[in-house]
Parts: C-alpha cells; sequence; structure tokens
C-alpha cells in the first residue's frame, strides 16, 4: 500500500468542518485504498457491496452505539438501500463519530439520497494521482501523461490498453447503468470515446450528437451522467458580459490523462501532444485542491484563449497559462484579456522544477511556476 499524505491530510482537515467527508473520485482512483489506510485501530471498515452490510447498519442508532472505533468507513455507500437515514444518524445522534463515505459519483446523484446532509458532510474530490505523489509511485512525469494516474494504470510496467478497455465496459455497468439506467453500453461508450478524443477542446451538443447520429436530449442526459461521476469535468467560460467573448459553449477534459492518449492512439506520445495533457494536469491539480472553487476558462470570437481564469475576489481574476515548453508563451491572448480584466494575477504553469521566479514579457508580469507552487 502506497502512503498518499496529501490526501490524507485533506481528509483530517475536513474532518475539523464537519463530521461527514463524501471521498468521491472515478472508478479505480484509489477511494478504497486510501479509505483502508486509515487503519484497523481507528477506523471500522464497512464494504458496502456486501450483502452482510445491509444487515449491519440495519438499524443504525444500534451500530453506531456499538462501535469502538472513532471512525467508521462506508465504501460504496450508495449500494445500501436508505445511505441518507445511516449518514444522518451519524452526524446527528454521535456526535464524536467521523464517518467517510466513498462513491463514484456525487452524493445527489442518486436517489437513494433524500437528504443532502447540508452542513454535515465536506466533499473531497479524488482525482487520479497528482505530480507531488509521483516519487511515491516511482513514476515520471512522462509516465504519468501517457499512462494516467489510476494507481493500477500507473503502476504497470508499460501501457496495457485491455485496462482501458475493461475499465469503460465496467464503469458502464458498475456506475451509469446502476445510477441512471441507461440501456445501451455501445450508444454511451461512442459518446464517452467521442468526448475523450475531443478533451480540453469546447464542446458542442448539436455537433456531438449528429456526428454520432444521436440525439441531442440523449447527449445532454449522457455528458450530464459523465459529469455526475467525475469521468468528466466541462469547463465553461469565463466572461464580463462584454462583446466578442464567447459566454455559453465550454471546454470538455476527462478525467485522466491515460485514457486520452489511450482514446486518441497515442502509443507514443510525441512532444506535441504533452502540451494537452499537461493542460489536463493542471486542471486535476486545481480540482484536488479546491474542489468546491470553479474554473473558467476565457475566449474571445477571434479565437484568442487563456487556458484557466479564477476568480480571486469581487474584481480580481488570476489566469492561468499552461505551457509543456516554457518557450511557447504567446502573450497576445492574456493581454487581450488584461485589457478588459486588469485586476489580477498572471501565472505561467510549466513542469520546471526549480524554484518559482517572475518575469515580464510585453508590458505583462508572470509568475513562472510548477504544480508545486500551486499545490
Amino acid at each position: 500500500m502506497i502512503d498518499r499524505p496529501f490526501w490524507q491530510k485533506k481528509l483530517e482537515q475536513a474532518w475539523l468542518e464537519a463530521p461527514i467527508v463524501w471521498l468521491a473520485g472515478a472508478r479505480r482512483s484509489g477511494k478504497t485504498t486510501l479509505a483502508r489506510s486509515l487503519g484497523a485501530q481507528s477506523s471500522l471498515y464497512v464494504n458496502c457491496d456486501l450483502p452482510a452490510a445491509e444487515d449491519m447498519v440495519g438499524d443504525p442508532a444500534l451500530f453506531f452505539r456499538n462501535c469502538d472505533r472513532r471512525i467508521v468507513v462506508f465504501d460504496e455507500i450508495h449500494q445500501l438501500s436508505d445511505p441518507s437515514r445511516v449518514l444522518k444518524i451519524a452526524a446527528d445522534e454521535f456526535p464524536g463519530l467521523r464517518v467517510l463515505a466513498t462513491g463514484s459519483s456525487t452524493l445527489a446523484a442518486s436517489r437513494k439520497f433524500r437528504d443532502t446532509l447540508t452542513g454535515r458532510k465536506r466533499l473531497l474530490h479524488l482525482v487520479p494521482v497528482l505530480s507531488s505523489e509521483l516519487a511515491a509511485f516511482k513514476a515520471t512525469l512522462e509516465k504519468r501523461l501517457y499512462q494516467g494516474g489510476l494507481p493500477q494504470a500507473l503502476l504497470a510496467a508499460d501501457k496495457q490498453p485491455a485496462f482501458y478497455r475493461e475499465w469503460l465496459d465496467s464503469f458502464f455497468a458498475r456506475d451509469i447503468q446502476r445510477l441512471f439506467a441507461f440501456r445501451d453500453m455501445n450508444r454511451f461508450n461512442a459518446l464517452f470515446e467521442y468526448v475523450l478524443r475531443q478533451s480540453g477542446g469546447q464542446l458542442e451538443v448539436s455537433r456531438t450528437a449528429s456526428a454520432l447520429g444521436i440525439s441531442r436530449p440523449t447527449v445532454e442526459s449522457h455528458l450530464q451522467a459523465l459529469e455526475i461521476t467525475q469521468a468528466l469535468t466541462l469547463v465553461r467560460p469565463f466572461h464580463g458580459g462584454g462583446q466578442g467573448e464567447i459566454v455559453r459553449q465550454p471546454k470538455a477534459y476527462a478525467f485522466d490523462t491515460g485514457f486520452v492518449s489511450f482514446a486518441r492512439g497515442w502509443d507514443p506520445l510525441r512532444p506535441s501532444d504533452r502540451g494537452l495533457l499537461w493542460e489536463h494536469l493542471v486542471l486535476e491539480t486545481f480540482q484536488a485542491l479546491r474542489p468546491d472553487e470553479p474554473v473558467r476558462y476565457w475566449r474571445d470570437k477571434a479565437g484568442r484563449e487563456v487556458d484557466f481564469v479564477r476568480s480571486r475576489d469581487r474584481d480580481a481574476v488570476d489566469a492561468y497559462e499552461c505551457k509543456w515548453d516554457p518557450g511557447e508563451l504567446d502573450t497576445g491572448a492574456l493581454k487581450e484579456f488584461r485589457e478588459r480584466y486588469p485586476r489580477g494575477k498572471n501565472y505561467f504553469v510549466t513542469p520546471q522544477s526549480g524554484p518559482t521566479y517572475v518575469k515580464q514579457a510585453k508590458g505583462l508580469e508572470f509568475t513562472v511556476c510548477g504544480l508545486d507552487f500551486l499545490q
């Protein structure tokens, strides 16, 4: 078992704010391993996939009253018949107890969660392996981009296409079909693979429906399911209502770089492939650090684009340009953005391992940094 102190610390911090932590993340991202790393001495692990789990918590008050651990883990809690009741009793009647509940989707995805536990929970979004964790996995950044950050894929000696194909089939059967009752696996996987191949670009629903021969409502419902189950992030445009800005069309990012390279047939990676995958890795870092804070992008109708934008306060917005090659920076888009939104900091995020520094280019000031600076 590989120790993951970043996530263990995030768990402890979340429990200082609320008694329940909802650990969400895509299938096989390491939720169960992280849950088990809490230790048998301090935590009770309940695998809700097992039929016995239902009987065990049939009387939640009795179950918690007889629990001699300070932490209870409910892995895949949505498998219980009434999970929200179990969690609500834990939070309201046993104030000294800490609960970790895991699932591939957001809490409100299942109809079983009639009570979303407002004020009693904190969300922790477990993304694939972060750059700061690569040493523990004995992996290089190049391998992380190519094979992805699901622990099983990253620990493999080389990229195994069968893993990615099996994951897609399992994802539909274990998550999508159970939560959303979609019946056509081929149609769903065709859409998902299309999104993987387009990942990092703007997503237009009507064009997608036409390309796949699927109705627009079906495309919309499937995209919503992908977003709820953490397999897809829709990054929506930042705008202030000014003329010439893109205001509606989102960019779609798949949850893991390994699946993007698999769907695109990038074997091996070429230098031109790495920039797009690096952009994905920067987004995943933002999601790990602040899962409740939205990340936007900016683009005008002339095609000038800033990779990511984050609002810092009412008037200040920070801009992030993600470049694999530090020599690729083009300040034209950022200069146009700053003419519209002058307040905020500019970041140039690269794979550098050296110290952070500040530089100027064409009247703009940048902080040049790596992912460790964001963390």
